[in-house]
């Protein structure tokens, strides 16, 4: 099940046996949502995001400020990035998103050991993406392997037209850099000098170069997450994906992250603002 990724991409579920933890059985305390939200390890997710949001945050400094990122934007984007919240509003639009959806099948799909181990491999792989190197070697073995022919890569072809996974998420990122700006003209970044138009122009232009990039990621981060799965464990995976249920969850988990995504970046454009204004002062 890949989910919308901070700065990157959204991605359906996550896995990697290695590190792989299984879920406690349900509670009488715990709603069907919430065996879900923990079977397919959202905390061990947001956790990772935000890792790579605290990254971003730092690139963000050091692209458009004029000296180096200060110790008080520091602290802004981790404020920005809180655990809690984040947890916080994605378990909430994600009960709203799976409200009157009968999740057995869910459940049970990612209940299973087969489920499971896909999840682990997912989670395990988005960890391993926080290292540059192992990202640029991921991004290399995918190019390989496509330029080969190889049949795992077709199956993971396969699984991202039937999860739309490339649409989704260059409209996920398109979206988040159009919030972005417009934090950044709430904040008074360019003294009223930035119209509504010219953001749609310049944020519209960056859609070819999303879209390469965003590609580029899903196609690395798959098949290197999926390559302990055997092909009947991707099959399987696929088939899921394209029953009610799959395309039902699939749904919930961009639509869980997108007010998340677009109120982090929103925020992040805010806080760049004053820091660009205070160092002008």
């Amino acid at each position: 099940m890949f989910m919308p990724s901070n700065a990157r991409i959204a991605t359906p579920l996550i896995a990697a046996a290695a590190t792989l933890t299984f879920a406690l059985p349900a509670t009488a305390q715990q709603s069907d949502t919430d065996v879900l939200f923990d079977l397919l390890r959202l905390p061990d997710i947001l956790s990772i995001m935000r890792e790579e949001g605290l990254s971003y945050g730092d690139t963000i400094g050091q692209d458009l400020f004029a000296g180096p990122p200060t110790d008080e934007w520091h602290s802004k984007v981790e404020r920005i990035y809180s655990y809690d919240v984040m947890v916080g509003m994605v378990r909430e639009d994600f009960e709203l998103s799976l409200a009157d959806v009968d999740l057995t099948p869910m459940i049970d799909f990612f209940g299973s050991d087969q489920g499971q181990t896909i999840i682990g491999l997912e989670v395990s792989a988005r960890e391993a993406l926080l290292d540059d190197a192992v990202e640029e070697a991921s991004e290399e073995m995918a190019a390989t392997a496509l330029a080969a022919d190889d049949p795992r890569m077709d199956q993971i072809q396969t699984f991202i037209t039937v999860n739309n996974l490339i649409e989704t998420n260059v409209a996920g990122a398109l979206n988040s850099n159009l919030a972005f700006y417009s934090g950044l003209v709430d904040g008074n970044a360019f003294g009223g000098a930035l119209t509504e138009e010219d953001i749609l122009t310049d944020v519209w232009s960056q859609e070819p170069e999303i879209r390469t990039n965003t590609t580029d990621w899903i196609q690395s981060f798959l098949f290197m997450a999926y390559q302990p799965l055997e092909d009947s464990d991707l099959e399987a995976y696929i088939a899921f994906s394209e029953t009610e249920a799959g395309g039902h969850i699939n749904r919930a988990m961009f639509e869980s992250f997108d007010r998340l995504f677009n109120g982090i970046s929103r925020s992040l454009g805010r806080a760049a603002a004053l820091e660009m204004t205070s160092q002008e002062l």
